[in-house]
Parts: structure tokens; C-alpha cells; sequence
């Protein structure tokens, strides 16, 4: 005597070995296909390619221009918070590194130097 849930899962067990043995009956017959030619590559659009290069290298370069390059900014550590000033003859303005490592010394990037911000300007992002 079977019992309905043994005749379940023989139900269920017959029905995947039709439907396996039917897939693997369509794999085994060959396509008869013609041969395909020589592969080609589509012709490049120059003007998006372009503008994607551009637009990628902007979010690339963008967190480098705001990097912080001094790590110890902002701390007792931090060499670049010291300075020297040297005051020439003939009355002429005094003339100090702090104009230089300033920006520096308070946490800023490239964008941020005095001198470089204006070439960092050309970059994207």
C-alpha cells in the first residue's frame, strides 16, 4: 500500500525526470545554422566617448583636489604650524612662510594653496 504523500513525491520525481530528459533531448540536436562571417566592432562615437572620459575623470579628480595633506593639521604635532618671518632693510614689507603654510596647517588641500588653487582650477570636478 502506498500512501498519498509517498505518491506525491513520486509524482513530483516523475514529472522532473520528464521535464530534464525533455530539455537535454532539445540540447543534443545540432543547429543548423549557417556560419556567421568574420566579426566586425561598431564604429566608435569619438564625441561620447569623449565626453564620458571627461565626466568619469571628474569624479575622480574632485576628492583629490580637497584632500587634506597635512595629516597632523590642526594639532600640537603639526610642523607646519610654525613659521618664520624675516623683516628686510630699507623698510621693505615683511616677508614670513605662513602666507605658504598657512592653508596647510589649517586642514586645507591643493585647492586650497595659494599658488597651485588657480592651476587646480584647469583639472575637473
Amino acid at each position: 500500500m502506498v500512501s498519498k504523500k509517498g505518491g506525491a513525491g513520486l509524482a513530483a520525481a516523475v514529472g522532473a525526470v520528464v521535464l530534464l530528459g525533455a530539455g537535454s533531448a532539445q540540447a543534443a540536436t545540432p543547429s543548423r545554422q549557417p556560419a556567421a562571417g568574420p566579426a566586425s566592432l561598431a564604429k566608435t562615437d569619438v564625441g561620447q566617448a569623449l565626453n564620458g572620459t571627461t565626466a568619469g575623470l571628474g569624479y575622480g579628480v574632485a576628492p583629490i583636489k580637497s584632500l587634506r595633506l597635512d595629516p597632523w593639521a590642526n594639532s600640537s604635532a603639526d610642523v607646519l604650524n610654525n613659521g618664520a618671518t624675516v623683516q628686510p632693510d630699507q623698510g621693505l614689507a615683511p616677508v614670513g612662510t605662513g602666507t605658504l603654510t598657512g592653508p596647510l596647517s589649517a586642514g586645507g588641500g591643493v585647492k586650497d594653496l595659494p599658488l597651485v588653487s588657480g592651476l587646480s582650477g584647469v583639472l575637473p570636478g
